[in-house]
């Protein structure tokens, strides 16, 4: 005999779509009644194969899962199970690896890492804590000879992280991230200005405010006018000129293309800033010092976290438009799915 079932399908012309099925029911010999099998339509489903398979192609986008809900006429709970079913195991590490953190606020924690192979360019996989109990515990779980392959280990300005590298990746040169200690010198200059515009008229201070883009800037890619201005700023006080002369010193060595000479004149850089008397560039260039050898790698190996910044970024927009995932194994497989 037969029987009917309505099954949602792929929406048709932009609207939603249901077929109704007439399906074949046998009898056997034996009494048992058994209905016919379809290639379109998984066994004990109300929507079809390919209704399936789109749904897990739309939340590779950076949409909520009510917006994929809407899309395919299904319930979030249904489009929910359909993310778990997704699974994602952790790949063999490669010759690099990056980590860093982000604020992903589920239920392991207010932050949550992430690693990258920064050469393959694919996200690795999405650590519930940065706590460094628990990446102990995660890298020790790693095959030893996996472990010992890797060359290169990427990190932020975090000792933690450099302490991992150190017992877990013996073989592996570690690299500071560009970022990270370029804006030393950023924030140095910074606040050189900040505290100089306490003692300025309100008028003249506004006017530093306003123009403080011309002081953080290359030099050299200021146009004429720009630098007329920049330089009638920096005749006010003689700790910002010198400020921004040591700003422009560190960014020419970092774009120096031979390491030879970038280590020579990185050093000759660190005694210059620490005899120069103005205290945030003190400060700036015992940094330097303690984190000299891991600095000088990023200038000879020429590996950074830019790649790992932007799949954080899209993390962000991810959680931002989902408004928050609580469950770290749904965020995670969302992470994985999405970014790779």
């Amino acid at each position: 005999d037969y029987r009917y079932q309505k099954i949602k399908d792929l929406p048709f012309q932009l609207k939603d779509c249901n077929l109704v099925l007439r399906k074949r029911r046998y009898l056997c010999s034996c009494g048992k009644r058994f209905f016919e099998s379809y290639s379109f339509l998984a066994k004990y489903q109300q929507r079809t194969k390919r209704l399936t398979m789109k749904t897990v192609e739309l939340l590779r986008d950076t949409c909520s899962i009510k917006k994929v809900a809407k899309t395919t006429n299904l319930s979030t709970t249904t489009v929910t199970r359909i993310l778990d079913t997704i699974n994602y195991s952790c790949p063999k590490l490669g010759e690099a690896v990056s980590i860093d953190e982000f604020k992903g606020n589920a239920k392991t924690g207010k932050y949550q890492c992430i690693l990258v192979d920064p050469k393959k360019k694919f996200i690795m996989d999405i650590l519930p804590d940065r706590t460094q109990v628990h990446l102990s515990t995660y890298f020790r779980n790693i095959n030893r000879s996996e472990r010992y392959r890797v060359k290169f280990f990427v990190c932020d300005m975090w000792q933690p992280y450099v302490d991992i590298a150190h017992a877990y990746f013996p073989n592996a040169q570690v690299i500071i991230d560009k970022y990270h200690f370029i804006r030393q010198v950023t924030r140095a200059i910074e606040n050189v200005r900040k505290r100089l515009q306490k003692t300025m008229p309100i008028s003249l201070r506004k006017y530093y405010k306003r123009s403080h883009k011309l002081i953080l800037t290359r030099y050299d890619k200021l146009k004429d006018e720009n630098k007329k201005v920049c330089d009638l700023m920096l005749h006010y006080n003689d700790d910002l000129r010198k400020a921004h002369m040591l700003k422009e010193w560190f960014y020419h060595i970092c774009q120096n293309p031979k390491y030879s000479i970038q280590r020579i004149e990185f050093y000759e850089w660190i005694k210059n800033a620490e005899s120069c008397g103005i205290k945030e560039f003190e400060s700036c260039a015992a940094t330097y010092r303690h984190w000299a050898k891991y600095i000088l790698n990023a200038f000879k190996y020429g590996l950074t976290n830019g790649i790992t910044e932007g799949f954080n970024n899209k993390v962000k927009v991810l959680k931002r438009v989902s408004y928050g995932i609580r469950n770290f194994d749904r965020f995670r497989t969302r992470i994985l799915h999405s970014c790779n």
